[in-house]
């Protein structure tokens, strides 16, 4: 891989973010993730209180990339089909009726899935199709999406009324779970008077979507030696209590494990990271980076762990730590 090629990824990578963040005060971290999986092809689970800012972030990250973007609310009576479109019945100058297809606001390159866990299960698994296989079928038709494709689910914490967990199927293909924080007094300030003059996004495009996709592209050449695909391995593998490696916390508290979607994301999302430290290998400390996002919703604590409180964050750390 040539200097040239990677020095041009730190730069798109760099300038979307810093665009990004004017806008957005407090949050570099999150950003920052929600953009490697970006870069990598996959999606991102944010999980929040209300006005914490998700929605603005996502607009100024598909303004920067000059991207189509969609926000979907979810509610309780959202059916499939305004998510994905329909066909309907046009009727023409000669009187004869046929199907047209009617694209629903899936078919824009960014989407917003806004409050996920608010509809039924039923229109939660709409989304399944899009977003693993970037086709949507209708009507016996299938059709292609942009590329590209990036989606955003937020969510309300479980505990909130009206909200309905994700099954594991639909939150398995998000690539990473990302927390939204709390702001400190000064970053809270700040969001104060920026929101006070109300003043309209000036998000300036400055990079193309088929940036995106050669960057994209360029992580997936990035070597991965054995030794660290093994440890990748091992890390997802001690999330199974019944694995030899597991630390105890698993052994108490998980009652199921992540799946080798959490070891391709935690491959696919450390290239990335890898790209923007200047090297085109993998390493050891780039796969303990994204472990936590990319494997904390892919854990499923059994009823002593939900009682005790437990966090999935904790269980990976404990892996983590006993690593070498």
């Amino acid at each position: 891989m040539e200097d040239q090629r990677l020095q041009e990824f730190v730069d798109h990578f760099a300038r979307v973010k810093r665009e990004v963040l004017k806008h957005i005060v407090g949050y570099d971290d999150l950003v920052e993730k929600t953009m490697l999986c970006l870069f990598a092809d996959g999606h991102v689970l944010l999980e929040g209180l209300p006005g914490l800012g998700k929605t603005k972030m996502l607009q100024c990250l598909a303004k920067a990339i000059d991207a189509s973007f969609a926000r979907i609310q979810f509610t309780p009576d959202l059916m499939p089909a305004d998510i994905i479109g329909t066909n309907i019945v046009m009727e023409g100058d000669d009187g004869r009726k046929s199907f047209q297809f009617h694209a629903g606001p899936v078919f824009n390159s960014v989407i917003l899935a806004d409050e996920i866990n608010r509809a039924t299960p039923k229109t939660q698994s709409a989304l399944l199709e899009a977003m693993q296989e970037r086709t949507v079928s209708v009507g016996g038709t299938t059709r292609e999406l942009e590329r590209p494709f990036f989606v955003l689910g937020t969510q309300n914490p479980i505990e909130m009324e009206g909200t309905y967990p994700l099954p594991e199927a639909q939150v398995d293909r998000f690539m990473f779970k990302l927390h939204v924080p709390h702001l400190d007094e000064d970053s809270l300030v700040e969001v104060v008077k920026r929101t006070e003059k109300a003043e309209p996004l000036d998000i300036a495009p400055v990079i193309r979507p088929e940036d995106i996709l050669r960057m994209g592209a360029l992580a997936k050449d990035v070597l991965v030696a054995e030794h660290v695909n093994r440890f990748a391995v091992r890390v997802a593998r001690a999330t199974h209590a019944d694995d030899a490696n597991a630390p105890e916390l698993t052994k108490k508290y998980v009652k199921y494990g992540a799946s080798p979607r959490g070891i391709q994301a935690m491959i696919y999302t450390g290239k990335v990271k890898a790209l923007l430290s200047g090297r085109v290998n993998l390493s050891e400390d780039d796969v303990r980076f994204v472990a936590r996002p990319a494997l904390r919703h892919r854990i499923l604590l059994n009823f002593e762990g939900e009682a005790d409180g437990i966090r999935t964050d904790a269980v990976i750390d404990s892996i983590l730590g006993g690593m070498s």
